[in-house]
């Protein structure tokens, strides 16, 4: 990492003789030398039972070396570490795993404020069971240091997410239909519908979300000459013996894959024409219609003929 360790206080270099090195043996065939020199900066400790585990690959134990000297925030998924090294998603993700399954890497799906679901992960740099509260209490005797081992953040915030697996969240409800024209008097009428199926079946007890959901659905129906009546049964019969994990969701479906078709189209009849009212011809006392008195059809025909 690129700061110090603020656990060790700094030291003075002594000059050791080269031939009493305490890293440096002689010469006796074979076997490893090391040539170490002090970190004082831009060091990482990462523990032998890592760099020696006889159970991970290399790939997974360089891998695993390399995430705990990444710095708190760094970007330490699949698509990032295959760009950083030349091996591919694939083993990338094989390694990841084999560090997953032996306690040295977490990753949890987590809801962010705005909506949207990340997966954290969680680097360890001392191996730690899946669940916190089955861990194993350390051994009588262990070092403290080992005992005061933590976890360090890959992502950001993610120290102060709680150890136990994240709850999934619920799936969202089907979609259902909605009417042409939701008027109020529509809507209202279809929430109290929904309301009262509690009393068809202790099991359909619907939120206010579901029932807001569910409302338009059933406005849809009611909308297409359903009646009340009609729309009840088809959501409250039939339903499984078993128990019901979510009614919402059932009805939903219901609404959805039995919508009756629309009412035939009716033209509206005409409007009623406007009759006159009755009047007595002049000239031989006859009723005939006409807006005003005058003489009928017949005697404004002989007046022509005779004119």
């Amino acid at each position: 990492m690129d700061t110090e360790n603020p656990s060790v206080p700094p030291h003075a270099q002594s000059r050791v003789a080269a031939n009493i090195h305490p890293n440096r043996h002689p010469e006796t065939g074979g076997g490893l030398i090391h040539d170490h020199t002090r970190h004082t900066t831009r060091f990482t400790v990462i523990g032998n039972h890592l760099t020696q585990h006889p159970e991970l690959s290399l790939l997974a134990i360089g891998l695993g070396a390399h995430i705990q000297s990444l710095p708190p925030g760094a970007r330490a998924d699949i698509k990032s570490l295959a760009a950083r090294f030349p091996e591919g998603p694939a083993r990338i993700a094989a390694a990841l795993r084999e560090l997953e399954a032996h306690g040295y890497l977490r990753r949890e799906r987590t809801r962010i404020p705005g909506g949207r679901i990340v997966t954290r992960t969680i680097s360890c740099n001392q191996p730690k069971p899946h669940r916190a509260d089955h861990a194993d209490p350390a051994p009588t005797g262990a070092p403290v240091r080992a005992a005061r081992a933590s976890a360090h953040t890959v992502a950001p915030q993610a120290a102060h997410d709680t150890p136990h697996p994240k709850k999934r969240p619920p799936r969202p409800l089907p979609a259902v239909p909605h009417p042409a024209y939701p008027s109020p008097t529509l809507l209202q009428t279809a929430t109290d519908l929904l309301t009262g199926l509690r009393n068809v079946d202790p099991r359909l007890l619907l939120s206010a979300h579901d029932t807001a959901h569910l409302t338009p659905g059933v406005a849809a129906w009611l909308q297409r000459d359903v009646t009340p009546t009609a729309v009840r049964h088809a959501l409250a019969s039939d339903l499984p013996p078993e128990g019901l994990r979510r009614p919402a969701a059932l009805l939903a479906h219901r609404l959805t894959a039995q919508l009756p078709p629309l009412p035939p189209f009716r033209a509206p009849a005409p409007p009623p024409t406007s009759r006159h009212p009755l009047q007595t011809c002049n000239g031989c006392d006859r009723a005939f219609r006409a807006p005003a008195p005058g003489r009928c059809r017949d005697c404004r025909t002989d007046l022509l003929e005779a004119a």
